[in-house]
């Protein structure tokens, strides 16, 4: 009886099937990790080469940046929906529906590749978008695509998206224990989180992928400065407060936008979407014109020289950054809001500490990221555990959380819906209605017996 037993439990490990089963979602995972790494290198080119264009003259933007947007708002409208947008609420409505027909609009490798090169276009012509959230879609539709029986069953399709966008997540800022907590978060929002095992291997194996081709970094170089007491006290509700309202306000703006502007530039934008994507690149040329091009791009090299000291932002950053975001996200082009958010809460970082002066600037900025994104996105605890990973700063971890706490209170008070569930869920029913419409002309065709 031992014997059986014992060969009993000892013959799943050596079947082939199962180990050929965890070998596709392992290289999955790194496929996921690679093309997010190499996203990350493309972001950079396209950003430098942005830059390298303005050098020669800046009123090139007047021309670049509205051909960009139209032409990317040309593609994604016309031959790949459901590369809109963040890429987030894709995920997300992906992973609540059980319709594998709406999955597949939303998710597929075709789509994957497309979201990759519209947003690198979309940051060639210096539109202020992140890769990041895109990046959640890659890895969702890559991982997705394991689902099915054609492989057998390595998980189910939503603990597949849930894990291809934790993966997304971890691979795109190099934040593993992010990428976990945003599938538990906001991925998992309305189901509990089953995808231990999967979102672990995803996470993990695009990690190393990660580690292999760029080396152990964090996303915004090491901030070890902290606050001495009680300035960090304040600080903290100064930080929670203001970015609180204005991450809260500000993903209210994005919800009601999603649903259309009011009066004739709404209907403008409804009945010439093309044109009107063109419009919000030309205001983004002038924005980049009169701000000197902070406002061009993610905002992450900005960001970045603040947090190290080589050059401070102005306290105007943030209102010009949530309106580039703003005219990104009305002009529907591929690209994420996540990454620039940070950069808008640097700047609301910077107010803070023009207030406190002389308290240190570094760690201030870094409080005004967590508050800014936790308000925006309604998940404090994604946030704070990102913004300590990309500074590598542990010392400031209770700080960071208290920071979280407040800005999330704040702006439930303010914004009741989570900006991506509030976009998923249109999103969801906008597929779901196209899907429906598209399989009824097939059903009437069908010939009567």
């Amino acid at each position: 009886m031992l014997a059986r037993s014992g060969r009993r439990h000892a013959i799943p490990w050596l079947s082939v099937k199962r180990w050929r089963r965890r070998l596709l979602l392992v290289g999955a995972a790194l496929l996921a990790g690679l093309v997010a790494i190499l996203f990350a290198l493309g972001a950079e080119l396209a950003i430098a080469t942005h830059t390298d264009i303005l050098r020669v003259s800046p009123s090139l933007s007047l021309l670049l940046a509205p051909a960009g947007f139209a032409a990317m708002a040309w593609l994604s409208r016309n031959h790949f929906r459901g590369t809109q947008g963040s890429g987030i609420p894709q995920a997300i409505a992906a992973a609540d529906s059980n319709d594998p027909a709406v999955r597949g609009q939303l998710l597929s490798l075709r789509l994957a590749f497309a979201k990759v090169a519209l947003t690198l276009g979309g940051l060639l012509a210096g539109a202020s978008i992140g890769r990041e959230g895109p990046s959640v879609q890659v890895g969702a539709a890559v991982l997705h695509s394991l689902a099915g029986r054609r492989f057998g069953r390595i998980a189910s399709s939503r603990n597949l998206i849930v894990a291809g966008g934790a993966a997304g997540v971890a691979a795109a800022f190099n934040t593993p224990l992010g990428g976990i907590m945003f599938a538990i978060e906001e991925m998992c929002r309305h189901h509990a989180f089953r995808a231990n095992s999967t979102t672990l291997t995803a996470v993990i194996f695009s990690g190393l992928m990660s580690l292999a081709l760029l080396g152990n970094y964090t996303y915004f170089g090491r901030t070890p400065a902290t606050l001495a007491w009680p300035t960090v006290i304040w600080a903290v509700a100064a930080c929670g407060a203001l970015g609180g309202a204005l991450g809260g306000a500000f993903s209210r703006l994005l919800i009601a936008s999603s649903r259309g502007l009011p009066g004739r530039i709404g209907e403008f934008a409804r009945a010439r979407p093309v044109a009107f994507a063109a419009l919000c690149g030309l205001g983004t040329a002038l924005l980049g014109l009169a701000t000197g091009g902070l406002t061009d791009g993610t905002g992450y090299a900005e960001s970045k020289a603040a947090l190290e000291g080589t050059a401070g932002l102005p306290l105007y950053f943030f209102a010009a950054k949530m309106l580039a975001i703003w005219m990104a996200f009305l002009s529907g082009i591929p690209g994420g809001v996540f990454a620039p958010a940070l950069a808008a809460g640097a700047g609301v970082g910077t107010l803070v500490a023009h207030l406190l002066e002389p308290a240190p600037e570094a760690p201030i900025l870094v409080l005004g990221m967590v508050a800014f994104l936790s308000a925006m996105t309604r998940a404090p605890i994604t946030s704070f555990v990102i913004v300590m990973e990309m500074t590598a700063n542990h010392e400031m971890l209770l700080p960071l959380m208290a920071t979280s706490l407040i800005a999330h209170g704040v702006s439930r008070s303010i914004s009741p819906l989570a900006l991506y569930d509030a976009l998923a869920t249109a999103t969801l029913r906008r597929t779901t209605v196209e899907v429906l419409s598209a399989a009824t002309p097939r059903v009437q065709q069908q010939p009567a017996p």
